[in-house]
């Protein structure tokens, strides 16, 4: 009888949400830039910003 091996579930990430301030839309699938890190938008290229960063409320 062969036992089968056991695998830790999947963890959720908590979704980080992005804003483009070219596009004016949220961004759930930015790109990451290879040599300097940074979150761009992937229709126009501009850095995102996270909702804190925002200025709102």
């Amino acid at each position: 009888m062969e036992i089968d091996p056991k695998v830790a579930p999947a963890a959720k990430q908590p979704a980080l949400l992005f804003y483009c301030p070219v596009c004016a839309v949220e961004v759930r699938d930015p790109l990451t830039c290879g040599d300097c890190s940074a979150v761009i938008c992937r229709r126009c290229g501009t850095p995102l910003e996270s909702p804190d960063e925002l200025g709102i409320g």
